[in-house]
């Protein structure tokens, strides 16, 4: 492991802070305890640097060492490979861990993201789209989480990446009242987001962007 170095911006809104992406990972860096350093680069003037590390301009990347790694997932999977605190040494374990990582971006985000667009849009829910993401999300992702997460306080044995993906994109959700009629989901993420890792995670975000107002 070489120094470990997570980049976010300067900057942003207020409506999106204590959802940026970085949060994801200063979350994962604190429940492993690895040391590390925050640096940031510019939101509203995007350099050429930025871009080499991140090809579409948004935030974070980690560096590790000579190595540069961008996408929250790609990071938490990295991180996983450092500290069994996030993810198992064992094969069966580490499979496990990682479908629900990835299940988590591609099956649950993939619904919950375009629907919360809709959210922070205002939309009063008359949009054909708006109503197909309502289903997509509630009938066809939530119901079958709802199920999952009633077995059991984690995905999968202890504390793990997978729970930290899960908890942040459910916690999204939950901002505007989504989880009102799923309570196992609703649960799951009062249960995450009470670690104490989360709660660090969470005031350091917020009190990064706040430096730059």
């Amino acid at each position: 492991m070489g120094d470990l170095v997570l980049t976010t911006f300067d900057w942003v809104p207020e409506p999106p802070r204590g959802y940026v992406r970085d949060l994801r990972v200063r979350w994962a860096l604190e429940e492993a305890g690895l040391p590390y350093r925050v640096e940031s680069t510019p939101f509203r003037d995007r350099k050429p640097a930025h871009f080499a590390h991140q090809p579409f301009g948004q935030a974070p990347w980690l560096t590790d060492g000579d190595i540069s790694i961008f996408e929250s997932g790609a990071i938490l999977l990295h991180l996983g490979g450092l500290s069994e605190t996030l993810m198992p040494a064992d094969p069966r374990g580490r499979a496990e861990v990682t479908q629900w990582l990835f299940a988590a971006l591609a099956s649950v985000e993939a619904a919950s993201q375009p629907w919360s667009f809709f959210m922070f849009s205002g939309d009063a829910g008359d949009n054909p789209m708006r109503k197909f993401f309502d289903d997509f999300l509630f009938q066809h992702r939530l119901k079958h989480m709802e199920t999952v997460l009633a077995g059991g306080e984690w995905l999968v044995g202890p504390f793990s990446v997978a729970d930290i993906l899960m908890a942040d994109v459910l916690r999204l959700v939950n901002r505007f009242d989504g989880l009102a009629d799923y309570p196992a989901c609703r649960d799951y993420v009062a249960r995450a987001t009470g670690r104490a890792a989360f709660k660090k995670a969470y005031a350091d975000q917020m009190a990064h962007f706040k430096k730059g107002d």
